[in-house]
């Protein structure tokens, strides 16, 4: 009887290790597959970029993160209109630089993205003009100093012809010391470059808010991210619309950040080629599309026109939905928007 005992006691000792073994390893596998959250900030393109991934990899977690910041990094660099960097022929070195060369080599990846960038001069109708540095650096002088405004004439002189950027051989551009500028083109590009980064190496759920520019893949929870937009009356930054959405960006363009007042009227930064002055046609315009350079390119294009040409423009867009804050405060919406609003 007691031996009895004895072997349904150890039978049901070996039950219970056999399934504590199981259970810890169920739990390790599980920890394994388990997602965690991984965090990075960083500061180029003047912003503060935000960048959220998730994987079930520390190491490879950091070593992503660690990249991403270096594309910025380096984009930042080469875009640069104000800075010069030791070995790089960036937008400041092409203006400043002092040899006698017709052509001068620079880096693939600035190559292009000014050809990208003067390829909207076209698309635009004449919108997106990045040979405007000069004009756009006397803007910024008033705006720092927040005294007077500049006259035509001032402008009109400094204004550059995109057709003097002229590209070569995939690497070289002509030395004609052109102030390029890249504002409205720089952040969304990159950002597109690191979301595509990301998934090449199987990130395929993450969020990078860089500014006004979101790109965000698949959500953690297989559900679908909240975005908010930013109320341009606002002080406290409080959010007039939220959107959801999987796989897309989400890329707002206004002048209710960088501007300044003068004799009772407000000069915000986005400026007007044709005017040489800052547009006047609505508060913010926000695009959501799957190409997060698309639409930071398009945000700024229909910034500077009204409404009515904005929904017009986008018509040739597929995948392509826009809000409208206007001045009077009211939101206009592009046929599908509704889709993407969160309620």
């Amino acid at each position: 009887m007691q031996n009895k005992i004895n072997k349904i006691i150890w039978f049901l000792f070996l039950v219970l290790l056999i399934g504590l073994i199981i259970y810890i390893g169920y739990d390790n596998l599980n920890k394994k597959k388990r997602e965690n959250e991984y965090v990075k900030k960083i500061f180029y393109m003047d912003t503060y970029i935000y960048i959220k991934i998730y994987s079930n990899n520390k190491d490879k977690a950091n070593k992503i993160l660690n990249n991403v910041e270096k594309i910025y990094k380096e984009y930042h660099e080469l875009t640069d209109k104000y800075n010069s960097y030791e070995g790089i022929n960036n937008l400041y070195y092409l203006k400043n630089n002092k040899n006698n060369k017709e052509y001068i080599e620079i880096d693939k990846r600035l190559y292009e993205i000014i050809k990208y960038g003067k390829s909207w001069y076209k698309k635009s109708g004449g919108l997106i003009d990045i040979s405007m540095g000069d004009v756009l650096d006397i803007w910024k002088k008033y705006r720092d100093n927040k005294n007077g405004i500049p006259n035509y004439e001032e402008l009109q002189k400094a204004k550059n012809n995109i057709e003097n950027i002229v590209l070569k051989d995939e690497n070289k551009i002509k030395n004609n010391h052109v102030n390029i500028d890249l504002g409205s083109i720089a952040k969304g590009y990159t950002t597109k470059i690191v979301g595509e980064y990301l998934k090449k190496n199987n990130i395929n759920k993450f969020l990078i808010n860089a500014g006004g520019n979101v790109l965000v893949g698949d959500n953690f929870k297989n559900k679908k991210y909240t975005i908010g937009i930013e109320d341009p009356n606002s002080k406290t930054k409080d959010i007039f619309k939220i959107v959801t959405c999987n796989n897309m960006a989400v890329v707002t363009s206004g002048g209710y950040e960088r501007y300044y007042e003068y004799e009772g009227k407000k000069y915000h930064h986005i400026i007007d080629p044709n005017t040489l002055f800052p547009t006047n046609y609505m508060k913010s315009v926000t695009v959501v599309t799957d190409d997060s350079a698309l639409g930071d390119i398009l945000s700024t294009t229909l910034f500077l026109m009204s409404v009515e040409d904005g929904k017009k423009f986008i018509e040739n867009y597929d995948n392509v939905e826009v809000i409208w804050y206007t001045n009077d405060d009211k939101q206009v919406m592009s046929k599908g928007f509704k889709k993407y609003i969160y309620e």
